[in-house]
């Protein structure tokens, strides 16, 4: 990292700093699990790489807050790993797990990175969507050399520009316009939703059989009906249009019930992957210029806000949730 002029970090580079101690001690347990248990070497060198530039990110992080004089956030420990547990995904879980959480390190290290002013906390964010984006090419790689990922459609490649005239392109599918097709634009964002909620429906399934508590369990089970209405909602757009949906044969949830993670630990990847859905939903609902889209996307977006809502209530009941850095209370300070 490069060295800039001593200045103190603002309150933007704490926060996002913070979530990524988070995100990243989170991540780690769970690449050590799936090292625990990779097959071959194609997969565990993909693994490994990006668990060793995570323990310098983490270290990296750690010397921030002790030279800004910041407590050391608690994140998430070996405690929240039972690496001696039966496998609770088949073998090609494990890269999938790591292609859809750099997409979401992707987006979010991007953003954090204009959001930062010190010199060496942009360099560090700026590096870590470098290496989020380098995973993310070889998971890709690696899911399409087995044939795991499958691809959005092709279509022909348009010969002429055209322009909006008609004010029914806006309209929607229903009985009093003419429908039209789906655009590529339209296309590329139902496919990454429908691909992301497959991942995250087997994670749900494994959550929900290994959960220990009961409303954890339970909230699991909300999960993985949620992710399977998201998948087959959006999943109707493309057929109506003679576009299969993605679909794969692998990354199944095997039948263990003994839990290779904490409930805490689960809980936390799960409302992580819920954030990500929300803001996956509102963009899909912006760029699309069909008015039964953003109508559906804002009804699975209030699904999708019910239950992180729900989420956060669970872990605030068991002490999980652990407080971001706040501002000062000058209302408590003053005596108010």
């Amino acid at each position: 990292m490069s060295n800039s002029i001593r200045q103190p970090i603002t309150s933007s580079e704490l926060g996002n700093l913070w979530m990524t101690y988070q995100d990243k001690t989170m991540l780690m347990r769970f690449l050590e699990y799936f090292l625990e248990n990779a097959e071959n070497e194609p997969s565990r060198k993909i693994l490994q790489s990006y668990y060793d530039r995570s323990i310098e990110n983490v270290e990296f992080v750690k010397k921030i807050f002790k030279a800004e004089g910041a407590v050391i956030p608690e994140g998430f420990s070996v405690n929240d790993v039972n690496k001696g547990a039966p496998k609770l995904f088949d073998s090609t879980y494990d890269v999938m797990y790591l292609h859809m959480m750099t997409k979401i390190g992707i987006g979010l290290y991007a953003l954090y990175s204009t959001m930062s002013y010190r010199q060496d906390i942009r360099q560090f964010f700026k590096q870590l969507t470098s290496e989020a984006q380098e995973a993310y090419d070889q998971a890709t790689n690696f899911l399409l050399e087995t044939g795991v990922l499958s691809r959005p459609p092709f279509v022909s490649m348009p010969k002429e520009v055209t322009f909006v005239h008609d004010k029914q392109y806006l309209d929607g599918m229903n009985w009093f316009s003419s429908d039209r097709s789906l655009n590529t634009i339209e296309i590329s964002l139902i496919y990454h939703a429908i691909e992301t909620n497959l991942t995250g429906m087997q994670l749900m399934i494994g959550f929900a059989q290994v959960a220990q508590a009961q409303d954890v369990r339970k909230h699991f089970i909300k999960g993985m009906d949620l992710s399977k209405k998201i998948e087959t909602s959006l999943g109707e757009f493309l057929r109506q249009d003679y576009i299969e949906p993605p679909a794969t044969y692998a990354g199944k949830a095997s039948n263990s019930t003994i839990p290779p993670f904490s409930d805490k630990l689960m809980m936390y990847n799960t409302s992580l992957l819920t954030t990500f859905g929300l803001g996956s939903n509102a963009l899909g609902g912006a760029f699309s210029l069909r008015s039964d889209l953003p109508t559906k996307m804002t009804l699975l977006a209030k699904n999708i806000y019910d239950f992180a809502k729900q989420g956060g209530k669970i872990m605030i009941k068991h002490g999980w949730m652990e407080k971001p850095p706040q501002i000062e209370d000058r209302k408590e300070l003053t005596g108010k």
